[in-house]
């Protein structure tokens, strides 16, 4: 009982799965005709987007809408597929610029809290902002902090000059530097 059962059961979906396939094939046959008879004399034929479209949706729905198309290579709607496809997702991927822009006040509140206490870092003022019920990120808080500019440090041969006018041991440190530089013939700029 069963597998007579089974037995009907696959034949009607194979009868509705021909039916259905030959509505597909009757469906791109009249459309190849009217993207013929749309064609001027003597002209390349034209496929506008729709019809492209059309062909994309038709091979992902039909197994075999190869055996039907005619005014195209087959290759030609697989290309479109593909291009279709990447364009879907450059679209999805598409920038979303970044994130939300920070106001004016915010970012003023954080260069003023940077620089009344300099010694806080973006961790400590990003954790006051959240007390205070402004929803930032730490990295955000680090761009618009004013980092203050340490004075240049001094170089080599402005502190062997300062500690030459020293006391006589440090001229004699600088001495014993000076002629070891000569006598291991350094460059200038490290003696």
């Amino acid at each position: 009982m069963w597998t007579i059962f089974r037995l009907l059961f696959s034949s009607l979906c194979g009868w509705v799965r021909s039916r259905a396939a030959m509505q597909a094939e009757i469906l791109a046959l009249r459309h190849q005709v009217l993207v013929l008879q749309r064609r001027t004399r003597g002209r390349r034929l034209r496929l506008k987007s729709f019809d492209r479209l059309f062909w994309v949706c038709l091979s992902r729905l039909w197994r075999d809408w190869r055996k039907s198309l005619r005014i195209i290579k087959p290759e030609t709607v697989i290309a479109w597929n593909r291009k279709a496809f990447r364009l879907y997702w450059t679209w999805k991927s598409r920038s979303q610029q970044g994130r939300p822009a920070i106001s004016s006040e915010i970012r003023a509140l954080i260069r003023h809290m940077s620089l009344a206490n300099p010694r806080w870092g973006a961790p400590r003022i990003h954790g006051e902002l959240q007390k205070l019920g402004i929803e930032i990120s730490e990295t955000s808080v680090a761009k618009y902090m004013v980092h203050p500019r340490r004075p240049a440090s001094q170089s080599w041969k402005t502190f062997l000059k300062n500690h030459m006018r020293g006391s006589g041991r440090n001229r004699l440190l600088c001495r014993t530097h000076s002629q070891l530089a000569s006598a291991l013939r350094l460059p200038r700029a490290l003696a």
